[in-house]
């Protein structure tokens, strides 16, 4: 039976190259993004790397579509061993004109940081606990810690992108509650910060990102393959945990 990894917004960016790292590690991905056109090509690049791949559409913004996505990989696997949480937006990198945090890009950026990872939970859990070692990894930020956005002395205190931070500090909390909500199963949950990365999630300053999506994918394949009885509902980058 193969073991089987869902990773959302995997057609691009840290996605891609985290379902690339997962397929090398013997995995079968499933790379899902929003057109079946973009899914398709990245499936076929994964392909042409020796990877076992499907593609499958899933729009995480939309219950009814993360339910369809989650039926049509369940009738071909029947269970899925990780889901990474990946897909995200920052709108804010470009919206002009609002005084602190455009409403139309504060709405945009809940809907898929946040309530994509709990539209695309809600329906792969049953997937997910038909494994004997599930993993849930959802890609924070470190701009989501409450303790380093406080903190004068933090190389992130003068960042200020509200509706981001604000995000991702809702989706840490959401890993908490998960691992208390399933601490009765083998199920794994974690919060990963990839660092600051070369991708166009970060169109303006880009260049000046240390890390490369490769880099930042093994972040996440760390906490995707960690061994039994490792802790959940953790938050972690490449050097360690961080506070919340």
């Amino acid at each position: 039976m193969p073991r089987v990894a869902v990773v959302t917004g995997a057609t691009r960016g840290i996605g891609a190259a985290t379902a690339s790292a997962l397929g090398h590690n013997g995995f079968t991905v499933v790379v899902t993004g929003r057109s079946q056109q973009s899914v398709d090509a990245a499936a076929h690049r994964l392909g042409n790397e020796g990877v076992q791949a499907r593609g499958v559409v899933l729009e995480v913004t939309s219950p009814d579509n993360a339910a369809s996505a989650a039926q049509q990989i369940g009738d071909e696997f029947g269970h899925v061993d990780v889901l990474v949480n990946n897909a995200g937006v920052l709108p804010e990198a470009t919206s002009e004109g609002a005084e602190l945090a455009d409403p139309t890009a504060v709405a945009a950026t809940f809907a898929t940081n946040v309530l994509g990872p709990f539209n695309v939970v809600e329906a792969f859990l049953p997937l997910l606990r038909r494994s004997e070692a599930g993993r849930i990894v959802n890609v924070s930020s470190r701009v989501g810690s409450l303790t380093e956005q406080a903190d004068p002395s933090s190389a992130y205190y003068s960042m200020i992108v509200p509706a981001y931070q604000a995000s991702k500090a809702a989706l840490n909390s959401f890993t908490i509650s998960l691992s208390k909500a399933l601490a009765d199963t083998p199920i794994i949950i974690t919060s990963v910060c990839p660092g600051f990365v070369q991708t166009d999630l970060t169109p303006i300053n880009r260049d000046q990102a240390p890390t490369t999506a490769d880099h930042a994918a093994q972040v996440v394949l760390t906490a995707a393959t960690l061994p039994a009885g490792a802790a959940s509902g953790t938050f972690v980058d490449a050097d360690g945990p961080i506070h919340w």
